[in-house]
């Protein structure tokens, strides 16, 4: 994995937005209406695109825009979770919501996964979360959520093996030596109905087996691996009543330990972890600390790490670098250009942000990223905008920082 070492390189946490004719293509397929080679040349061309938009806007560690794993729908809120359905088998359609799926298990730490309708969040602002021009939704309320009920298998060998040659076309075809995929974490792809596995962490656990696959192809390619899995900080927001930060770490530490047995073996520094709160425009008042979810992040077997840190929720935090050791052969990613606002950052905001985690943690282990998954967040157009001044925000930190 790059680093820093005599510039502030550029990233960002994987999700683009899908061009017109991407969406188009993806909802004819899934209509049964498209041709299965004319959809794949479709999204050859998009990705070969994304990957040089990138090029362009200065970002220096491009992914795939997610492409592979888009929905047919415009917003593509969750297509870097809902892809893994189509590439686990064992489960089946249940013919409910996400809102409506009663997703209570318990787990250790004394505390229950409630459903994703009573966050506490939704609950605490349930007026604004209900009104639709209040600007506050976590997306489209997706229907026919699957259930597992056989044993996990993957099945996503063909996918995989397609956004693997698609990306890597598209890196050698700009003369770009490394790029990153996303690939969903075990605690965040089982989030959904077992009535197969006996325990919620029996369950966690086969989802990292099956997922180990698609982890490892990734790695083998070349290609940095990005482990997706929010879960590990958004669920604090899905238990209620609110529990202790003790409980909550005992209830986190099996997922945490069935990615790493899912990452057994693989290279750390061709890793990194993406931890998020959720991406969804809230409140987010009732995410838990970044104080006091970091060093269970740390335990994950990643050689970097990428987090929100650019809005108005989280960017304080960056003091917990001040108490927060860095282990010496690792690197942080930190957010410093926000999905949550539409308002485009100013490029000397975004160096003065990489410069605080720099002065405490060292220049050469910062790569400057985004919050989050841009795609469906905020227009196209402000998207790229907001790429292009994460580079020219690293461009002045750079120049300050190698003075």
């Amino acid at each position: 994995m790059r680093t820093s070492g005599d510039r502030i390189l550029t990233s960002h946490a994987g999700s683009l937005p899908r061009p017109d004719d991407l969406i188009e293509a993806n909802r004819q397929r899934e209509a049964g209406k498209a041709d299965e080679a004319e959809f794949q040349e479709a999204l050859r061309r998009s990705v070969a695109d994304v990957v040089r938009r990138q090029k362009e806007a200065g970002i220096a560690v491009p992914g795939d825009g997610e492409y592979g794993k888009s929905m047919g729908h415009k917003v593509n809120y969750r297509a870097w979770w809902s892809y893994s359905f189509q590439r686990l088998g064992g489960l089946k359609v249940a013919g409910l919501g996400l809102y409506d799926f009663p997703v209570r298990r318990s787990s250790p730490g004394n505390v229950v996964l409630s459903s994703f309708g009573d966050r506490r969040d939704r609950l605490r602002f349930a007026a604004a979360y209900a009104d639709p021009e209040s600007g506050v939704s976590t997306g489209p309320r997706t229907t026919d959520w699957p259930v597992c009920v056989g044993p996990l298998t993957y099945t996503g060998q063909a996918a995989i093996a397609a956004d693997i040659a698609n990306f890597k076309a598209a890196l050698a075809a700009n003369d770009i030596s490394e790029g990153f995929m996303t690939s969903i974490g075990p605690g965040s792809a089982s989030r959904i109905g077992n009535e197969h596995y006996r325990s919620d962490e029996e369950f966690v656990f086969a989802c990292a087996e099956a997922m180990r696959e698609e982890y490892k192809a990734i790695v083998d390619a070349g290609l940095i691996l990005q482990i997706d899995d929010p879960a590990i900080a958004e669920n604090f927001d899905q238990i209620n009543p609110e529990p202790s930060v003790e409980d909550y770490r005992k209830f986190t530490m099996p997922r945490v330990e069935a990615l790493n047995h899912a990452l057994r073996g693989l290279p750390q520094d061709r890793i990194r972890f993406h931890l998020c709160w959720g991406s969804w425009h809230g409140p987010h008042t009732t995410d838990i600390a970044m104080r006091d979810i970091v060093e269970v992040m740390l335990k994950i077997d990643a050689g970097a790490y990428s987090f929100e840190a650019g809005n108005v929720r989280h960017e304080h935090e960056w003091a917990v670098w001040k108490e927060t050791r860095l282990p010496d052969d690792k690197l942080i990613l930190p957010g410093v250009v926000s999905h949550a606002t539409n308002v485009v950052e100013h490029p000397e905001l975004v160096a003065e942000r990489i410069g605080r985690f720099a002065r405490l943690v060292g220049r050469e282990r910062v790569i400057a990223s985004t919050d989050c998954g841009l795609g469906g967040r905020v227009h196209r157009d402000i998207a790229w905008a907001k790429l292009e001044m994460l580079a020219q925000g690293a461009s002045i930190a750079s120049r300050r920082l190698w003075q």
